[in-house]
């Protein structure tokens, strides 16, 4: 029974250690988008639709 009581604390406190971990990457801006605003010139616009002739 002590066995599971070691285990659990022990998980939890690695889980607490990756979600912390986890926060502070988010809050550093290891997430941040930094490729897609340097190649958004480069991507081709749609094409407007073509008008329509009327008469």
């Amino acid at each position: 029974m002590t066995a599971i009581f070691v285990m659990l604390a022990a998980s939890l406190s690695i889980a607490i250690a990756f979600l912390g971990a986890f926060i502070w990457s988010v809050r550093k801006g290891h997430y941040d988008d930094d490729y897609t605003p340097s190649v958004r010139i480069l991507m081709d616009d749609k094409m407007p639709a073509a008008k329509k002739k009327t008469k």
